[in-house]
């Protein structure tokens, strides 16, 4: 199935859906775990606890937010694909961030981690059926989704953070000439 398949367009999670490849759900989730996979970590590595402003996050916890935003997305697809009917809960990711100190973690076991998630993800999604993957459920606040639309979210949510990284953090890296 493709994004054009998708049924109700969450309106907060577009702006990730439309980052995602335009190809099927499947190899939407094996292109960014190729991109998982050949993660620039050395770039990554050099940034240590370098930050683009105050109070933003590091690489550290850019990695174990998308770890713990992936699993959570993985449980709504998965409750909703077996016919969850009840609203699924949303998730505070500030809190989530200050109680993970990932600034105790290495970035390669972030990363290891991180692509074991998406390879559950995916090995989940290939059992799903079409109808499955259509069916709709019910945020917190009422927005309905499904699993289609929660699979580009995954992929774009990844292209999302990996953006912001080019934009705002690798360019910390650059030396000052003058």
């Amino acid at each position: 199935m493709y994004k054009s398949d998708i049924v109700s367009m969450p309106e907060y999670f577009d702006r990730y859906i439309s980052l995602a490849a335009d190809v099927s759900i499947l190899d939407a989730l094996y292109f960014s775990l190729d991109a998982l996979e050949n993660a620039p970590i050395n770039t990554w590595f050099a940034l240590g606890d370098k930050t683009y402003a105050p109070e933003k996050w590091t690489v550290k916890d850019i990695l174990q937010h998308c770890i713990d935003a992936e699993r959570i997305f993985e449980y709504r697809i998965l409750s909703i694909a077996r016919g969850e009917q009840q609203r699924l809960l949303s998730f505070d990711e500030e809190a989530f961030g200050v109680h993970a100190q990932a600034h105790l973690r290495h970035i390669d076991s972030l990363l290891e981690e991180w692509i074991l998630v998406r390879k559950s993800l995916i090995k989940m999604f290939e059992t799903f059926t079409d109808e499955m993957l259509l069916r709709q459920g019910t945020a917190y606040n009422g927005i309905q989704y499904g699993p289609l639309a929660l699979g580009y979210v995954v992929a774009g949510h990844q292209k999302w953070h990996f953006n912001i990284l080019e934009e705002r953090y690798y360019p910390l890296l650059q030396t000052n000439t003058h």
